[in-house]
């Protein structure tokens, strides 16, 4: 009997059927939203139908894969009943509760930020050095 080489089968399309299978394998092991754990798996499955005669076989080929399902997204809703309306509410919060204050809510002071007369960054904290708005020259300065 003579030996089947896989990789040259229908031409090499059992190899292309599989190396699209194994990429969608190793995707969804980086994938992070994936179990780490779970096994996957690629299935190749060849199907054999003869004629009457038992002279001539169709093959068929058939690759499949078995995945990690992605993980459910999870978040928090609060749900009450406004006493003023008396409609129901639900209302995603995720890690803040509802009503209450997050750093967010306090915005940055707009325009220079003045202490004891200097000029603060007020995304540093660093006390702004005044220009005159004249040029230095620092190789004059160095030679002073």
């Amino acid at each position: 009997m003579a030996k089947v080489k896989l990789e040259e089968l229908a031409d090499g399309g059992l190899q292309e059927l599989y190396t699209v299978a194994q990429e969608k394998v190793l995707q969804n092991m980086q994938d992070p939203n994936t179990p780490y754990k779970n096994k996957r798996a690629i299935t190749i499955k060849l199907t054999f139908e003869q004629n009457e005669d038992r002279d001539d076989t169709q093959v068929n080929i058939a690759v499949e894969t078995k995945l990690a399902p992605v993980k459910p997204i999870v978040t928090r809703m609060a749900i009450g009943k406004d006493l003023k309306t008396g409609k129901v509410f639900a209302q995603e919060y995720g890690g803040q509760l509802r009503g209450q204050m997050s750093l967010e809510d306090y915005q940055t002071p707009q325009g220079d930020l003045k202490v004891d007369g200097k000029t603060v960054d007020p995304e540093t904290g660093e006390i702004k050095e005044e220009s005159d708005g004249k040029v230095v020259d620092l190789r004059v300065a160095k030679q002073a």
